[in-house]
């Protein structure tokens, strides 16, 4: 991975800032879907299409490329607004978001977009997807094997009782590199995830499946990529990154309320939305 200069901190603030803004203007268009998740993960995602992955938009389907598997689909406006600005689609299309012959659903679908390593809409499923794929990859490359193998989950997705299932495989198999990025913003559609149903003490409950467990703050770049060098350094078990996020990050109006988790912004929201992120 390359050196983390000053002069890239600031290139990867400025396309996190591009990508919330196309987030807003295609939900805007769609008339539906995530807001608050979407605008929470764009720092992350910006760090890893544009620092930390082994991947070439111009060879989509490079064998050596690295895998990253969405496992909380509903947040697909950053994954896709992502792949755009990398340069995996054009910009253009994705104005096409939820609309009736796209090849952006509102949930990642892979037969309609191939560039996508899974399809995603079922909560807790994306973790069982990577192991297999970190699986099958040591069955066929073994030791020799350079790939780094991705899944972004959602705190309101541990719900689900097969992560925690996965969680238990992953321990066994000691995946090492196999990282989970779960989006601690601390929300889900009903509500506060600790009033719905608590997490907590949930750095040490991952620690206790036998993970490497890091808790970041998911907005400042030094950390997240900081955070992503040392779980490729630790190749014994599997990796964890808690990124502590803000749920809305950007619109102030918008932020840490659970009310944006599912619903998008009207034109004249998303016009103030956007004046806001320009003016920075």
């Amino acid at each position: 991975m390359e050196k983390l200069t000053d002069q890239k901190i600031k290139f990867l603030e400025e396309t996190a800032n591009n990508i919330r803004q196309s987030i807003i203007e295609m939900l805007v268009e769609a008339k539906s879907g995530h807001t608050a998740g979407p605008l929470g993960m764009a720092d992350v995602f910006t760090a890893l299409f544009f620092h930390a992955l082994k991947h070439n938009s111009k060879e989509p389907f490079w064998e050596e490329r690295d895998r990253v598997v969405l496992s909380n689909g509903h947040i697909c406006p950053v994954y896709y607004a992502t792949l755009a600005h990398a340069g995996y689609l054009p910009t253009e299309e994705l104005m096409t978001l939820r609309k009736f012959g796209s090849r952006l659903q509102g949930h990642p679908h892979r037969e309609f977009l191939p560039i996508l390593e899974t399809s995603s809409g079922p909560l807790g499923c994306g973790l069982s997807q990577a192991i297999g794929m970190a699986l099958a990859d040591r069955i066929k490359n073994g030791k020799n094997s350079t790939k780094q193998f991705y899944v972004l989950m959602g705190d309101g997705e541990q719900d689900e009782g097969n992560v925690w299932e996965a969680y238990l495989l992953a321990g066994k198999e000691k995946i090492g590199n196999l990282t989970m990025i779960i989006d601690r913003n601390n929300i889900q559609i009903d509500g506060f995830t600790e009033n719905i149903l608590p997490l907590e003490p949930f750095k040490q409950k991952l620690e206790a499946f036998n993970f490497d467990v890091q808790e970041i703050d998911g907005h400042d770049f030094n950390k997240i990529i900081e955070a992503i060098e040392k779980a490729q350094s630790v190749t014994d078990k599997a990796s964890v990154i808690i990124a502590d996020t803000i749920p809305g990050k950007g619109v102030k109006e918008w932020e840490n309320k659970f009310e944006w988790h599912g619903k998008p912004p009207t034109k004249e929201e998303g016009e103030m939305a956007l004046k806001e992120l320009r003016s920075r």
